[in-house]
């Protein structure tokens, strides 16, 4: 029977440690060849052979793409949750190339001199599924319960699960007997044995217990790989079985495939032309022959979920509608990588599916396929998403990240072109080998997308404009599917209309900026006693207003420590290298309130940018809201003052903006609310309380920043956006979006499409 499988090709090499790189050599060879996989014998008794652990992560680190396994790990001689562990960290590290195949227990002799404690042969099987429990509970990262498993030979009490793999790394199993094979079909992802200890009849026979099993433990025998050891020579004559020509290995294997199941194949052999000749004369050859014979057969194929993942889809997405281009570069709940992708930054989710798209064709599709269905559609660039649109509940996800291309176009005009899954601190290290920046936000980790069709406050934005200002070209997907390119000349409405709404409009696929000359920049870290809140505020307002444009400077503020005073941190960057101008800009900040703390250092600003940011794993549904204003008055600091006390917000922010700013007119992109020399921002974790506390400050903006927005009643739309650039982006909609495609964000919906509230 032909499961349908991808067929793959592996290599076994033995683990000898003389010479001590020989197999690390033959492993690189092997992916020198194409091989999918290279795989060792695990003997940890055997001192002529290196540990398996150690020589795979070695081989990890001196290959790039071939996947790499034990064949088998011997798993009663290592811990089970220690195993897990390993196992995540080197995928992990690997960039998710490492996949897993267990062994009951071998030569029990040498292993008992070892140490280990020996066991019957229904012990070892029994230990053997206690042992893939714990390891699948260790993966399980995004389950919050408890994990115990209390068998008789692996015992885990409340050990904390995690880390997540990379990808979800298979458990195959070598397996001969009959209760091996049951627990194969009713547990185990694969099936591992070696064609030199089987008996014509084995395959089949063995495949007829799996398929059973799996039956019986309600899985589908597809969720069942095959693999098989093989081994043989090449000979100009032909011989016994796999002692032959290439036409012979083709002919004689791929029965194995067709009729035995078979979709891996790992031969064998330390002799490098070996390895050769099978990549070489046979690999092909056997891929060709085996398409031939599924196209006439009209085998299905393709990606195969485990039933587990499958009862976790949601009602409302037609899954089995996804187009094939989509199978391999979705995530469901329940794959192992959902927790990875289903948060973001601050803010937790549970999106029925995310698809992460590496090409523009992958975002056409994906477009294509979530038309199609009654779900909230996000899009996630590098996934902070503060106003929390770019994650959902049961709908779907289009993830840019990895369009991430950095690359010069013109040396000469500082022309660039960026994908919009890069984050800025990449776009920042990038840049500063020419001596160029890119004003873009406070934070490295922030995605290039979001923040580049919405606005961009950063820390170089009262002497460079906006992030949106730099902007000269961009390339993105239309709600229709098509691709279109809009700069100042053409398509220059839509160019517009992406400049501070472009979330509505479209997905962006690349920017082209234009980026300035900037050196090293001064950099202060401040902290301030504020018992004195509102009169501090107003200090600042005044000192930065005042200040040269070189001069960009944000406040935060939480909530008191008990028995302690509030405290300000403001930070701010000074465009300049010499130190008696930094610290001349810097003076008149330093002296609005009582000093408690201070860091101030010239570094390249690529350096302020470079802040680590992990897997993003916000949970619960944090509010935020914002507004612009043009002056810090006596009112809204007494007004400030009064929201942090009440304690409603946990976070409180002010950043400065103004300066080229406003060099820009109003209507001159979609972001029209330019006067504003601040942009203050909160935070609360409840949505009534911090909904009035903000109201009371309401009376003071004269704008809103999308970008930090949660509110989504109506009122909110004409804060972001004057009746005239209003009702400008609703003709861009009725144009480029009619049906409101791109309706679960900041919506502008159409004049004749009431806006998604959700």
């Amino acid at each position: 029977m032909d499961y349908g499988h991808r067929l793959e090709f592996g290599t076994f090499i033995t683990p000898s440690n003389t010479p001590p790189d020989g197999a690390v050599q033959l492993a690189v060879l092997s992916e020198e060849l194409g091989y999918d996989l290279v795989t060792f014998q695990d003997h940890p008794y055997q001192p002529g052979f290196h540990d398996t652990w150690t020589l795979m992560t070695w081989v990890a680190a001196r290959t790039e793409r071939i996947r790499i396994a034990p064949n088998v790990l011997n798993l009663p001689m290592r811990p089970a949750a220690v195993t897990a562990r390993a196992a995540a960290s080197l995928d992990l590290l690997s960039g998710g190339r490492f996949d897993l195949a267990l062994g009951a227990g071998a030569f029990w002799d040498a292993m008992a001199a070892m140490g280990t404690a020996r066991l019957s042969a229904g012990e070892s099987i029994e230990a053997l599924g206690e042992g893939m429990e714990v390891i699948r509970g260790i993966w399980d990262a995004g389950n919050r319960s408890v994990l115990r498993v209390d068998g008789r030979h692996h015992h885990v009490n409340g050990a904390k699960r995690g880390p997540s793999p990379a990808h979800d790394i298979p458990i195959w199993v070598g397996a001969y007997k009959p209760r091996m094979l049951r627990l194969v079909g009713s547990t185990a992802d694969g099936w591992l044995p070696s064609l030199a200890y089987l008996k014509p009849g084995d395959l089949r026979a063995g495949n007829i217990a799996i398929d059973a099993a799996a039956v019986e433990a309600g899985r589908d025998p597809r969720e069942v790989r095959r693999l098989l050891n093989i081994t043989g020579t090449f000979s100009a004559a032909t011989g016994s079985f796999l002692n032959g020509p290439a036409t012979q290995w083709v002919q004689e294997l791929l029965p194995l495939v067709v009729e035995e199941g078979i979709s891996t194949l790992i031969l064998g052999s330390d002799d490098p032309d070996t390895l050769r000749r099978f990549a070489q004369e046979v690999v092909g050859e056997l891929r060709a022959a085996l398409d031939e014979h599924r196209g006439a057969a009209g085998t299905p194929t393709g990606r195969v979920r485990s039933t587990a993942t499958l009862s976790r889809r949601r009602e409302s997405i037609n899954y089995d509608g996804l187009p094939d281009r989509l199978q391999g570069i979705s995530v469901e709940p329940g794959d192992t990588a959902y927790d990875r992708v289903r948060s973001t930054y601050l803010r937790g989710g549970s999106p029925g599916l995310v698809i992460q798209a590496g090409e523009v064709q992958d975002v056409v599709e994906a477009l294509a396929f979530a038309r199609t269905q009654p779900v909230p559609l996000s899009i996630r660039s590098g996934g902070h998403g503060i106003s929390g649109r770019s994650t959902n509940d049961g709908g779907i996800v289009i993830d840019v990240g990895k369009l991430d291309r950095i690359e010069v176009l013109d040396p000469v005009t500082r022309r660039i072109r960026v994908g919009p899954g890069a984050r800025w601190a990449e776009v920042a290290a990038a840049l500063a080998p020419h001596g160029w920046a890119l004003s873009s936000g406070d934070y490295g980790g922030v995605g290039v997308g979001g923040l580049a069709t919405a606005g961009g406050i950063g820390w170089l934005v009262r002497e460079h404009g906006l992030t949106i200002d730099h902007l000269r070209a961009v390339e993105m997907v239309l709600a229709d599917g098509s691709v279109v390119r809009a700069d100042e000349e053409e398509n220059a409405e839509l160019f517009w209309g992406v400049r501070g709404a472009g979330a509505n409009l479209g997905i962006v696929v690349a920017f082209e900026f234009e980026v300035d000359e900037v050196g090293d920049v001064g950099f202060a870290q401040l902290a301030f006693d504020a018992s004195d809140t509102a009169e501090m505020l107003q200090r600042w307002g005044s000192a930065v207003e005042s200040a040269p444009r070189d001069l960009t400077s944000f406040l935060s503020m939480g909530r008191s420590r008990p028995g302690q005073p509030p405290i300000a941190h403001v930070y701010s960057v000074v465009d300049s290298d010499d130190p008696a101008t930094v610290v001349g800009r810097l003076q008149p900040i330093a002296e609005i309130a009582p000093l408690v703390d201070q860091a101030a250092q010239i570094l390249p600003y690529a350096a302020i940018m470079n802040v680590p940011d992990g897997i993003h794993n916000g949970q619960g549904d944090p509010v935020a809201r914002t507004g612009l204003i043009d002056h810090i008055t006596p009112a809204f600091a007494a007004a400030a003052a009064d929201l942090l006390r009440g304690g409603a917000v946990y976070f409180f922010q002010i950043r400065s903006v103004g300066g080229a700013v406003a060099d820009v007119a109003p209507e001159a992109t979609a972001y029209a609310n330019r006067s504003a020399n601040f942009c203050v921002s909160v935070f609360g974790s409840d949505r009534t309380r911090t909904d009035a506390a903000w109201d009371e400050l309401y009376g003071h903006f004269s704008g809103l920043y999308i970008n930090f927005e949660t509110d989504l009643r109506a009122e909110r739309l004409a804060d972001a956006y004057p009746a005239d650039t209003l009702r400008r982006l609703q003709a861009l909609k009725s144009t480029y979006d009619p049906t409101n495609v791109f309706r679960d964000n900041f919506n502008v919906a159409p004049p004749l499409v009431t806006p998604t509230q959700g």
